[in-house]
């Protein structure tokens, strides 16, 4: 059905989905309807996506992570094991809250560490580094490192995923960062 796409035989993949090439669906997964998976993405055992969500292009979604309506993962993020997303703020069992779902977007390249949990209706920036554990109740700025419950912003992270001493300088690259205003941006390095 999906050529040059490796979906396990224990996956379940309902109908209208796209998935690219590439992508590879592991062990007792769910692909509910409209929901669409870009390129070169590894989907981890035990992972629900849907229904409608859109997950961009070579994304790692570990195992054990739920991603319901409303969330939207762009190009190039991790999500690590059993990170969890909620869809309503003021969930009740007995209350139907689906017209209340909001709306979570995590940027290119963003991190999110396992057992993370992030709260609907924010935006985690991207490159944003979420820690293992953290609880993330508002928006992450691009580049920013968050830890703890809640989560709060310790300092900044580079593209390329390490920590920034004082001169905004990544070690791994050589490429030069400036805070303005509260933001991170990448410098033109000509």
């Amino acid at each position: 059905m999906y050529k040059n796409v490796d979906i396990h035989r224990t996956a379940l993949i309902d109908n209208d989905v796209v998935i690219g090439l590439g992508t590879k669906v592991w062990h007792f997964s769910h692909v509910l309807s409209g929901s669409s998976i870009g390129k070169n993405c590894i989907i981890g055992q035990n992972v629900m996506i849907g229904p409608d969500v859109a997950v961009g292009h070579n994304c790692k979604i570990q195992n054990n992570v739920s991603l319901y309506k409303g969330v939207t993962i762009e190009d190039d993020v991790f999500l690590g094991p059993s990170c969890v997303f909620t869809n309503v703020k003021t969930p009740r069992a007995f209350i139907d809250r689906s017209d209340e779902f909001n709306d979570t977007v995590v940027e290119k390249g963003a991190s999110i560490g396992a057992n993370s949990t992030i709260v609907c209706g924010i935006q985690i920036g991207k490159y944003a580094m979420i820690a293992a554990g953290a609880i993330v109740t508002k928006d992450v700025a691009s580049y920013s490192l968050v830890v703890g419950s809640p989560a709060v912003h310790i300092g900044w992270v580079s593209k390329a995923g390490d920590r920034l001493k004082a001169d905004l300088k990544c070690k791994r690259t050589g490429t030069f960062y400036e805070e303005i205003n509260g933001n991170l941006y990448e410098k033109n390095n000509d």
